[in-house]
């Protein structure tokens, strides 16, 4: 494939598994969403109205604004007894993409991985917390792009939700199946949507369970890029002292919520503490950082 068939596919990957290519039904979902929360006085023309022209209303900028960033959205709202309400959209609007990651993390992850290949940094690719799959399956799309035929994806998620919160650190912070159902997608999911992108084959390996039994025992020799989203201290920590030391030099640690989640931001400053590490962390966006080991 040539290059710029390459950059083409990969671009078209991204915007697919953002969702980018259709933000005004997002922007429709949201519209009839909140008429149903905060219902107003408007009549069925207004509404068919807002919904044919949904590409170019205020929610369509506001959807824009959350894919880029990838972050939480408040969009406000006049309720039908003329009082001022709010209405917090998912991250990401997280039920209709395949990815809640936004457009600064997916490209990033695309820059980490052309820096691994640029510079030969020997090792596979992971992500712990997969959610839908989203970024591993952009990952498995890279290699395909390239004909890298001797790295792998790993998979790795309980495929339940995140583990109830058993360390201080992740106290008041439940993100469990009971409180966050949408955050548990089953392996079978995560599988089906690798099939829908043609991407599911020998190089893709899933982990099932939790951290702490599924990595240690995992059959990785080394990794180019470690990407966690795990959320929670024990979560991060336990992906970090599992796989760090298989991370070769010039390979990439990612973190989705160091600047969103207090407890994640915890673990990598101990565990950076503890080991000694001085590699810069740069800003991804206004959530996510990353650095390159040396």
């Amino acid at each position: 494939m040539s290059t710029a068939m390459t950059e083409r596919y990969l671009s078209l990957l991204k915007k697919s598994l953002l969702n980018e290519l259709y933000l005004e039904n997002e922007a429709r979902i949201l519209g009839l969403l909140m008429q149903l929360l905060f219902p107003r006085q408007t009549t069925l023309e207004e509404v068919a109205r807002e919904f044919l022209n949904a590409r170019h209303g205020e929610l369509y900028a506001k959807v824009q604004e959350l894919r880029r960033g990838g972050g939480w959205v408040q969009i406000r709202t006049n309720a039908a007894d003329g009082t001022s309400s709010e209405l917090v959209a998912a991250r990401n609007f997280a039920f209709v993409a395949h990815s809640m990651i936004g457009r600064a993390r997916m490209d990033n992850l695309h820059d980490c991985m052309n820096a691994v290949l640029a510079d030969r940094i020997p090792g596979d690719f992971i992500e712990t917390g997969v959610w839908k799959g989203g970024s591993t399956i952009f990952m498995r799309g890279f290699l395909q792009a390239h004909d890298i035929r001797d790295r792998k994806v790993w998979v790795a998620d309980s495929f339940e939700g995140l583990p109830k919160p058993s360390l201080p650190e992740d106290e008041n912070w439940d993100l469990s199946a009971d409180v966050m159902p949408y955050l548990a997608v089953s392996e079978e999911e995560v599988r089906e949507l690798f099939e829908r992108y043609e991407l599911l084959d020998e190089q893709v390996m899933f982990l099932k369970g939790w951290f702490k039994d599924t990595l240690p025992a995992a059959d990785i020799d080394k990794l180019a890029v470690l990407r966690l989203d795990g959320d929670l201290y024990e979560s991060t920590m336990d992906a970090l002292n599992a796989l760090y030391h298989k991370l070769s030099p010039g390979g990439f640690v990612i973190v989705d919520d160091y600047n969103a989640l207090p407890q994640c931001e915890q673990a990598i400053t101990d565990f950076r503490r503890h080991h000694g590490i001085q590699d810069e962390l740069v800003r991804i966006d206004e959530m996510s950082v990353f650095w390159r080991k040396r």
